[in-house]
């Protein structure tokens, strides 16, 4: 299986980092994955203008990265959610159907604009609360890397 994450801006924190290639060597087992990091947005102040134009600036970035014939997942506070038992299922069908390409998205400090929410097949939500777009990058990996040793039965979740 091929799992393509893109986000926006590097990842800054070193714990972060560590943590990141942890489930990264982890999950090289089950699947290739490929990370396609983008810049963030020039212009980035608070007001709403300039949030909305740093996420459309984000956008066009974000929909030339996505490969051709994936399964397009967005990560959004407004998406649903998963169990990890859940998850695992909903990676297992994809990857068993028509050759299982998944691209996750994970956006910057503003997240992501309507145009990239539109052009995914799922919009997907941790939870209801807020995480920092450098977090929830180890927090996808780790689920990801979960979600594997549910569907091949090795003891990691519990």
């Amino acid at each position: 299986m091929h799992i393509t994450i893109i986000q926006v801006g590097k990842t800054k924190h070193q714990f972060v980092q560590q943590a990141e290639q942890e489930y990264l060597k982890r999950l090289g087992i089950s699947a290739k994955v490929n990370i396609i990091t983008l810049r963030e947005a020039s212009e980035i102040s608070t007001s709403d203008s300039s949030r909305e134009s740093a996420k459309s600036q984000e956008a066009g970035r974000i929909l030339e990265a996505i490969p051709d014939d994936s399964f397009v997942v967005a990560l959004d506070e407004h998406g649903k959610q998963f169990t990890s038992v859940e998850f695992a299922r909903f990676i297992e069908k994809n990857r068993d159907f028509e050759g299982g390409d998944m691209t996750f998205i994970i956006g910057g400090p503003f997240g992501l604009h309507q145009r990239v929410l539109e052009r995914t097949n799922l919009t997907l939500s941790f939870s209801r609360f807020t995480f920092t777009h450098e977090m929830i990058r180890m927090l996808l990996l780790e689920q990801l890397y979960r979600a594997f040793t549910i569907i091949t039965q090795k003891t990691y979740h519990y």
